[in-house]
C-alpha cells in the first residue's frame, strides 16, 4: 500500500500576527497545494492547523500517512506522547492550543501516522516550498480570523 506524505509548515508575522500554513500532499503522482492566511494568530497554531488541514483533505484513510514538519512543538506532542498526557489531564496547567490539538487528536485516530521532523529552512525542497506557501500566507489579502485564538488566547494579553 502506497504512503501519503505530507510536508506542512507554519507562519506568524509578530508571533503572535498575521499568520498563514502550507501544506503539501504527495500520493503516487499526485501533488496538492494548501495555504491560509489568518489576521492574528500564532506560528505555533499555524503549524498545528497545516496538520489538522492536511489530514482533512485525505480522501482514505487505509494508506499511511507520513507527516513532514519543522515544529519540534508539532513533532513531540504527537510522537513522544505529550498530547496523550495533555488529553488525559484536559489540558491541566493551562496548555496552549487546547481546541485544535483536540481537533488533530479526533481527525487523527484515523489514520496510521508517522511524524518526522526536518530541520527548516534548509535543504528540503518540499518543506522549503510549505514554508513560501504559509508565508505568502501570512502576507496576502483576504485573510481569516482565528476566532478561537482572539477570544480566548489574544483577549489575556
Amino acid at each position: 500500500m502506497s504512503t501519503i506524505n505530507i510536508y506542512t509548515d507554519g507562519a506568524a508575522r509578530g508571533n503572535p500576527g498575521p499568520g498563514g500554513y502550507g501544506v503539501l500532499l504527495l500520493w503516487n503522482n499526485h501533488r496538492k497545494e494548501l495555504s491560509q492566511g489568518y489576521r492574528l494568530t500564532t506560528n505555533n497554531r499555524m503549524e498545528l492547523l497545516a496538520v489538522i488541514t492536511a489530514l482533512e483533505a485525505l480522501k482514505k484513510a487505509e494508506h499511511p500517512v507520513h507527516i513532514y514538519s519543522d515544529s519540534q512543538y508539532v513533532v513531540k506532542a504527537i510522537s513522544e506522547g505529550w498530547l496523550n498526557t495533555w488529553i488525559k489531564t484536559n489540558f491541566k496547567g493551562g496548555k496552549k492550543n487546547s481546541d485544535l490539538w483536540k481537533h488533530y487528536y479526533e481527525i487523527s485516530r484515523q489514520f496510521k501516522i508517522t511524524m518526522h521532523w526536518v530541520k527548516g529552512h534548509a535543504t528540503n525542497p518540499f518543506n522549503n516550498r510549505c514554508d513560501e506557501l504559509a508565508t505568502a500566507a501570512a502576507d496576502g489579502k483576504d485573510l481569516l480570523i482565528d476566532e478561537w485564538y482572539e477570544e480566548n488566547e489574544y483577549e489575556k494579553k
